[in-house]
């Protein structure tokens, strides 16, 4: 298994600060005199809390002079948004032509069998959160998976297992 270093590991963000609207206003007003504040004001929420809170979508409708559909719609629309926390591990299986061509739904179903959870779900003990994602990149070394902000390349059965086996602690 080839691990190559995330640029960021700023996608995984499983526990971050306990919801606080007034948190959540001083992020707001740092960011919303950017022209498209939208974006950069949910990834800013999303990193300070680990999710965006369903309370997050009208203060930030309020604060953008947006309706709370404009601000659901952007959430709903980008897959790394996350509408409640995420698990103490993330794990982004790469579902890309490349991946699947290389036995990637494979792969998934092996993951959640071992998880005992679908994709876009989390474990009940809240360890690991199973995402799907559409491409990393890495099509070079498919099948592949993004796991805690780390790439992982040339995965099987075997080595997927092993990654998950290692998680449970």
């Amino acid at each position: 298994m080839d691990v190559v270093d995330a640029r960021t590991a700023a996608s995984h963000r499983s526990r971050g600060e306990r919801w606080d609207e007034s948190r959540a206003l001083e992020i707001i007003a740092e960011i919303k005199a950017l022209d498209g504040a939208t974006l950069p004001v949910l990834h800013a929420l999303q990193e300070a809390f680990g999710y965006v809170p369903e309370e997050a979508v009208a203060l930030v409708a309020a604060q953008l002079n947006l309706s709370r559909a404009d601000v659901y719609g952007v959430i709903s629309f980008y897959h790394d948004f996350r509408r409640h926390p995420a698990g103490h591990h993330v794990v982004k299986l790469c579902g890309a032509e490349a991946c699947q061509s290389m036995g990637g739904a494979e792969l998934a179903s092996c993951a959640e069998r071992r998880l005992g959870i679908k994709m876009g779900e989390t474990t009940a003990d809240g360890r690991v959160t199973l995402e799907p994602v559409y491409c990393l990149g890495l099509c070079a070394v498919a099948p592949s998976a993004m796991v805690d902000g780390k790439l992982v390349g040339r995965l099987n059965q075997t080595s997927v297992e092993t990654l998950l086996a290692g998680m449970d602690a």
